[in-house]
């Protein structure tokens, strides 16, 4: 399956400061960018571009492993047979190219991206070409998630001397690190107008065997431009720019881009893109009795709704794919990512508080429901991904969407039962294919499908409301409800027989720490305890295999054993900045949603080793990965770019402040300002750039909210306030219990805490702002009151 639909040009580059963030950050070029991919270089060089498919696949068995075999990254062994003499990043590899003299080839992707099966296939398994890239060069893989710091070094050198970037990202660089030439995906041999692998291999080993000293001076010249253009720091600013100019510029921004019949911020493909989401649902919150409140609410709840009830939504297993390559929502990109369900049972979660419809709560339960149980391993911790890949049938070739697609004659076959009391001769799988749009030549265009490899298959689509299709039939709408939810149930035990799409099992410490949110929001708001026990689970997982004692740190990632054992990489992978930025958050939400004070004593300490590791005292925020991590590499760069991901510098910042409301530490909250005073510059120019940080200045400026409940966590009329408090939206808020004595660990942090009193023995809350707190309460109404003021 072949989506070629691209973004349209100002989306390319987002983060050199042009349009609306989208999914880039991670497997979006796998479809999202126009395949003929860019090689860039201050020389005149060739391009690369999508080739056809072809196999070149053989039994493994008969193959002899490259060096690539002693690795764990599910990534790095899908390259393990190629006849390429691969090296894992390190210096073993960059030893050789400095005693050898030559360049690096170094290509960059992870393991469920389409476009780097298709190169791995078309493009590694070539002999001739292994043979060049083993004789001329020294090549190097990277798992993009493993090491995030290689990937976003010589992705900002891509993405700035060229239109575009994405995966599998290729880069030449000199032994010295320094890039001179990079691109995407490249077929093997040239087309009618595309110039293939091999070609660019010869022609770049010619000039660097003639030429050399030109491209190393091209490479110094990008290099010191790179590092000039990345630069951000507080330089003589002062302070950060106003917060309601910031948030009436960024909703402008989104406003004029917005998409009014389907939702979304694009024509195609479209993102699910949840800082967009929580950025309008804070300004309606701002702006409640304005107009442009009342329209940042419609567009985000208008958003998640038309994505629920399109293809990029599995409504057989629940959760949501990648992205969607066309404008209404229908044909994804199959992939499923562990972080966009995290961020999505939040998005849906904080619907279902500014909305009180339970169908948005629902979307949040069976995106929990899906992690459970596709994406969680036995020790706690949450898998990356899973393929969009996957065989039709056992041993033939993986297509994309092969396990989620549907014919009209499967249902007609599968769901052969008369619907009773319906106006007209109705089966259930003629109800199903009503309502969720299936056809008998199928639903995927032509645009989407230019091999014909999906005629007469359907993607899943709510078509009409459940009302229409009760009426269209003459039914009950409960009765219609019930019957669609038998008719995916069977489907969906149909569908466990089908070849399961491959699940990387690598499980990465930030999307962890994003999954622990998701859980512990969602089981907050939805009153669920389970949900939360599942958050308290995931985060003893990364304590427990994430975290070294010793030292303070976070490891990056580990590996599924046998059984329920985890594994590591020897010596460990050490974490980046968004590990810390996102597991902080997780222990923060914890902390609100568990009340257990063990995890907020965690945040602090791991925020103390952040703080070490990765702030910038000289020009402010912080840097994405530590000094001493990937030696030699040209920059150190700050993220600044709220995509598919947060940037690790918005939550950075956010985090910052429900610390300081947590513990009055001065510290960080001067690190805030002086973490937004550097981001002022990205903020006024491009604010959608960084919807999260707009959202965190406009919470700094406002001022946090301390809302204090005193009383036993078990008893009911403690848990009624907290209950109360966890349906309300309000994101400036940190949520204390105080339980214990003036010895407990939150009473040392804040003393003020042992002032208050319970009220004639009863839990009672305590809404703090301004260093002043309001009269007890200890009725949740009239707290339901005082909050929605």
């Amino acid at each position: 399956m072949s989506h070629r639909s691209s973004p349209p040009p100002k989306h390319k580059g987002e983060h050199k400061g042009r349009g609306l963030p989208h999914g880039s950050e991670r497997g979006s070029s796998s479809r999202d960018k126009d395949r003929s991919a860019s090689v860039s270089s201050s020389e005149t060089m060739p391009a690369g571009g999508k080739g056809s498919r072809t196999s070149g696949a053989t039994n493994t068995a008969q193959k002899v492993p490259n060096r690539l075999i002693d690795e764990k990254s599910p990534y790095l062994l899908q390259h393990a047979y190629n006849p390429v003499d691969w090296y894992p990043w390190g210096q073993e590899a960059f030893g050789k190219a400095r005693k050898e003299n030559k360049p690096i080839f170094l290509s960059v992707g992870y393991s469920t991206c389409h476009w780097c099966h298709m190169m791995e296939e078309e493009t590694f398994q070539n002999e001739e070409i292994g043979r060049l890239l083993s004789e001329d060069f020294v090549s190097v893989k990277v798992d993009r998630e493993e090491q995030p710091d290689v990937d976003k070094v010589y992705m900002t050198f891509v993405q700035a001397t060229s239109s575009g970037g994405g995966w599998p990202m290729n880069v030449w660089l000199t032994p010295s690190l320094q890039p001179f030439v990079g691109g995407t995906y490249f077929p093997p041999e040239d087309g009618l107008t595309r110039v293939g692998f091999r070609t660019v291999l010869l022609r770049i080993r010619d000039q660097w065997k003639q030429n050399k000293s030109t491209l190393l001076e091209s490479s110094q010249r990008v290099t010191t431009a790179l590092l000039a253009r990345s630069e951000i720091s507080m330089g003589d600013r002062q302070a950060p720019p106003l917060a309601a100019t910031m948030n009436s510029r960024c909703f402008q921004q989104l406003d004029e881009g917005y998409d009014e019949e389907y939702g979304g911020f694009a024509e195609a493909p479209k993102f699910p893109i949840p800082v967009i989401l929580s950025f309008l649902f804070s300004y309606w919150l701002g702006h409640r009795l304005t107009q442009d409140g009342s329209r940042a609410q419609q567009m985000a709840l208008h958003t998640l709704k038309m994505m629920a009830n399109g293809g990029i939504r599995d409504h057989v297993g629940q959760g949501f794919h990648r992205y969607s390559t066309d404008r209404q929502w229908q044909v994804p990109h199959f992939e499923k990512m562990l972080y966009d369900q995290a961020q999505l049972a939040v998005s849906y979660s904080q619907a279902f508080q500014i909305s009180g419809d339970e169908f948005y709560s629902d979307i949040a339960k069976g995106i929990l429901q899906y992690v459970d149980r596709s994406l969680s391993h036995r020790s706690g911790g949450f898998y990356s991904a899973e393929d969009s890949d996957s065989a039709p049938e056992r041993g033939m070739q993986p297509r994309e969407g092969a396990f989620y697609m549907w014919t009209v004659r499967e249902l007609q076959c599968l769901l052969p039962e008369p619907v009773v009391g319906a106006s007209e001769p109705l089966t259930v799988g003629q109800l199903l294919t009503k309502h969720y749009g299936l056809t008998e030549a199928g639903n995927v265009s032509l645009c989407q499908d230019p091999k014909g490899e999906l005629q007469g298959q359907n993607v899943l689509t709510v078509r009409y409301s459940l009302e229409l299709t009760a009426a269209r039939f003459g039914l009950d709408v409960e009765a219609v409800r019930g019957l669609l939810t038998s008719g995916l149930d069977k489907l969906f035990q149909v569908r466990k027989q089908r070849p399961k799409p491959h699940l990387d099992s690598k499980m990465l410490t930030a999307w962890n720490g994003l999954m622990v949110s998701g859980y512990a929001v969602t089981g907050a708001v939805l009153g669920i305890e389970r949900l939360v026990n599942r958050a308290t689970n995931g985060a003893k997982f990364l304590k427990r295999h994430m975290f070294d004692v010793a030292t303070g740190r976070l490891k990056r990632t580990c590996y599924a054993g046998t059984g329920a054992s985890v594994e590591h990489s020897t010596p460990p992978r050490w974490g980046f900045l968004e590990d810390y930025a996102f597991v902080v958050r997780g222990l923060l939400d914890l902390y609100e949603a568990s009340q257990e004070s063990a995890w907020l004593e965690w945040a602090l300490r791991l925020q103390d080793t952040q703080d070490r590791l990765f702030w910038d005292s000289r020009g402010g925020g912080y840097f994405c990965s530590e000094a001493e991590l990937g030696p030699g590499l040209p920059l150190r760069v700050k993220d600044d770019q709220d995509g598919a991901e947060p940037s690790a510098n918005s939550v950075a910042a956010h985090n910052l402040l429900r610390l300081h409301g947590f513990t009055r530490h001065k510290d960080w909250l001067d690190k805030c300002v002086c973490l937004l005073t550097a981001f002022s510059e990205r903020m006024r120019r491009v604010p959608v750039a960084l919807p999260e940080m707009v959202r965190t200045l406009s919470t700094h400026q406002q001022g946090l909210k301390q809302i204090v409940i005193c009383g036993d966590a078990q008893a009911k009329d403690t848990k009624a306030l907290l209950q109360c408090v966890h349906s309300l939206y309000i994101p400036n808020k940190v949520l204390i219990l105080a339980d214990g004595g003036p010895s407990s660990f939150l009473s040392r942090q804040l003393p003020f805490l042992s002032t208050l009193r319970r009220l004639e023995d009863r839990a009672t809350a305590y809404v703090c702002e301004n260093q002043a707190c309001s009269m007890p309460i200890t009725e949740p109404c009239e707290l339901r009151k005082l909050l929605l003021q």
